[in-house]
């Protein structure tokens, strides 16, 4: 008996390679730095992939990557890319929840600077007031959020203060 994958296995995993290698495009320089790619080649081709305007071109240039990644350990590239989105969401994640917090306290009012308080207890009690008064002033005056930005700045760097001291 042969115990060489089936013709539909192998096809399997060349579009799961593909696929991989489709996820490396939507990459930025920095990002595809992190990642753990060995070939030259490959790396040349996927940056000559985002120079290409034509369509029919891109789709061999993507078939091209495709096959340059079988001669590729694709186990700590999808690594890399899984520990990336990783990254990515808590990030999203952790932006959504300094939303929330900027959107409490400021509907809260000068009360809502005990919010941050409680999250972030070095922060600036009186500067959390200023900032909510600002905000109330602007919406009164029809005036753009920049309190509101100004804000959510503040909560941000609080945030990545206490980050660095845990």
């Amino acid at each position: 008996m042969d115990d060489r994958p089936s013709k539909s296995a192998r096809k399997r995993r060349m579009q799961h390679l593909q696929s991989v290698g489709r996820a490396l495009l939507d990459l930025n320089d920095r990002q595809l730095q992190q990642i753990p790619i060995a070939d030259e080649q490959l790396i040349h081709a996927i940056r000559d992939y985002r120079t290409i305007r034509s369509n029919s071109a891109r789709k061999r240039q993507l078939q091209l990557i495709g096959k340059l990644m079988r001669d590729v350990d694709a186990a700590p590239i999808e690594t890399a890319l899984a520990s990336l989105y990783d990254a990515r969401s808590r990030d999203a994640a952790q932006f959504s929840q300094l939303e929330k917090l900027r959107e409490d306290i400021l509907t809260l009012g000068t009360e809502g600077a005990n919010l941050a308080i409680t999250q972030f207890p070095q922060a600036d009690r009186q500067y959390l007031r200023q900032l909510t008064l600002q905000h109330q002033r602007e919406m009164q005056h029809g005036k753009p959020p920049a309190a509101s930005r100004k804000l959510f700045r503040y909560l941000r760097a609080l945030r990545r203060d206490q980050g660095d001291s845990d």
